[in-house]
């Protein structure tokens, strides 16, 4: 199976959370965002620990089995519906995480996260942890 992990997926994994550090194991393939990469920096960056946050990330990154995916027309696509789907049923949601959403569905993966509002997307394919 080939998942794509939310910030907050990657956070839990780092805290050793051993439902989401299972369930990454048994993964195909780790897609990594560049939203994604784009959240943690910015969080890293608001900490203390920035180097080693950072090391730690590039280890992660270096793992044959992550692959960086990048934002075409296709996604771009699939942001707009997306993005107007939840304006239209009035129950708006982070842009990062549209973004993040519609590389999810480009890429036919299932999205690793611990965020109940991808719920309100339709055809969305996720997996929630708990925090």
């Amino acid at each position: 199976m080939n998942l794509l992990i939310d910030t907050n997926a990657y956070v839990g994994f780092k805290l050793a959370n051993k439902e989401i550090v299972e369930y990454l194991a048994r993964a195909n393939s780790i897609l990594f965002s560049p939203i994604v990469l784009g959240e943690l920096m910015f969080g890293f960056r608001s900490g203390t620990q920035f180097h080693k946050n950072v090391e730690e990330l590039n280890l992660f990154l270096a793992n044959p089995a992550v692959e960086m995916i990048g934002i075409g027309e296709i996604t771009s696509d699939r942001y707009s519906r997306i993005a107007t789907q939840l304006k239209q049923n009035g129950t708006p949601i982070p842009s990062n995480d549209i973004w993040i959403a519609a590389q999810t569905m480009e890429t036919g993966a299932e999205l690793v996260t611990m965020d109940h509002h991808f719920e309100k997307i339709n055809n969305l394919v996720y997996r929630l942890f708990d925090r």
